[in-house]
C-alpha cells in the first residue's frame, strides 16, 4: 500500500462520502464495515460519490474490513470514527481503539452533537481523541469543524488539520468542547428563530427558506456574517440588534412545531413526508438538484477565496 492511508470507521453516507474525498486525492482508504452484506452498497457509494468530485475511481485504493483487527496500521496518518450518533456506541468504538491503533496516529469522532470529552471518557489516550465533524453531504460541502476536548493536545488538532487540508477540506478549530462546537450553535439559533416563526404564523415554511436562499444566505457563499456585517457597518448591526434582540426567541425547549411533526412521524424524507409530502421520485430529483447547486457552489468558493486582512480586533 501507498504510505498515505486514512481508516474510517463506519460505512452509512457519512463515512462513504468521507471516504470518497481521501480516495479522490489519491490516498489509500481501509473502512470498517461490520456488516459485510453492505460491503457492495458502500464501494457503490464510494465509487460514487468520489467521480462526482472528479475523480478516477481505482478499487485498489479501498480495502474494506469487518473488524478493527484486519487493519494493517503501517503508514495510516489518521482514523476518522463515523458510527451511529449513539453515546454509547462510540464510546465502545473508541475504548477499543485507544487499545489498537498505535500512539501515534490521531483520532477524530464524526459526532455532530456529543462532546469528545464525553466519547473518549476513559481513554488512555485522549489527548490524541478529537471532534472532526463533516457536514452531509460530507463529499461537497467543504467545512471540517476540529473541536478540542478536556485532554486533546494541540499537536493532535494539528496533524488532523494537516491532513484535512491536504486533501482540499476547510478547517476551523473549536477551542471548547462545547454542545454543538461552532456552525452547529450558529445554524441552531437560526432553527429555533424559524420554527418560532412558523408557531407564530409569520410565515409558511417556503416563505422561510426562500427568505434564506434568496436573502441573507444568498450572500454566505461570497462571504460569512462577520465580514457582512463589516461591510455593511458595526454601527447599523447595533441600531438592528437593539431593536430586534428583544422579540427573538429564547426559549430553551424545542418549539412545538417540530414536536407535534416528530410525534406524527413526520419526520422528512426519510419518512417521504415533513412539512411536505414526497413520492421517491420527487425526493431523488430533489436530492440531485441539491447536490448540484451544492458542488457548483463549492467549485465558486474554491476558486474565489477570501483574502481578509491579517490583523484583528
Amino acid at each position: 500500500m501507498q504510505e498515505t492511508q486514512v481508516v474510517v470507521i463506519g460505512c452509512g453516507f457519512m463515512g462513504c462520502d468521507i471516504a470518497a474525498i481521501f480516495l479522490k486525492a489519491g490516498w489509500q482508504v481501509q473502512a470498517v464495515e461490520a456488516t459485510i452484506s453492505a460491503h457492495e452498497g458502500a464501494r457503490q457509494r464510494m465509487q460514487s460519490s468520489t467521480e462526482s468530485l472528479g475523480g478516477v475511481w481505482n478499487p485498489d485504493q479501498l480495502k474494506l474490513h469487518t473488524s478493527l483487527e484486519s487493519i494493517d496500521w503501517k503508514g495510516v496518518r489518521l482514523v476518522v470514527e463515523t458510527v451511529t450518533e449513539n453515546l454509547a456506541v462510540k464510546q465502545e468504538v473508541f475504548r477499543t481503539l485507544d487499545t489498537c491503533v498505535p500512539a501515534e496516529i490521531p483520532i477524530g469522532s464524526n459526532s455532530s452533537g456529543f462532546r469528545i470529552t464525553d466519547i473518549a471518557e476513559g481513554c488512555q489516550t485522549a489527548e490524541r481523541m478529537a471532534n472532526a465533524h463533516f457536514f452531509l453531504p460530507a463529499h461537497t460541502v467543504p467545512l471540517v469543524e476540529l473541536a478540542k476536548g478536556e485532554r486533546t493536545s494541540d499537536a493532535c488538532l494539528d496533524a488532523l488539520q494537516r491532513a484535512f487540508e491536504e486533501v482540499g477540506r476547510a478547517v476551523v478549530r473549536i477551542q471548547k468542547d462545547l454542545p454543538g462546537f461552532l456552525a452547529n450553535r450558529m445554524q441552531h439559533a437560526l432553527m429555533r428563530e424559524a420554527f418560532s416563526i412558523l408557531d407564530a404564523g409569520l410565515a409558511t415554511p417556503e416563505d422561510v427558506d426562500k427568505a434564506v436562499r434568496y436573502g441573507f444566505g444568498f450572500r454566505y457563499a461570497s462571504a460569512g456574517p462577520m465580514l457582512q456585517k463589516e461591510f455593511a457597518g458595526l454601527d447599523t448591526q447595533l441600531v438592528a440588534a437593539t431593536s430586534i434582540y428583544p422579540s427573538l426567541c429564547n426559549d430553551p425547549n424545542p418549539p412545538k412545531i417540530l414536536t407535534d411533526l416528530v410525534a406524527q412521524g413526520r419526520t422528512g424524507t426519510r419518512a417521504l413526508k415533513g412539512f411536505w409530502n414526497w413520492t421517491p421520485e420527487e425526493l431523488a430529483a430533489e436530492r440531485a438538484r441539491y447536490e448540484s447547486v451544492l458542488s457548483e457552489v463549492s467549485d465558486i468558493i474554491a476558486r474565489n477565496p477570501s483574502a481578509l486582512p491579517k490583523d484583528s480586533a
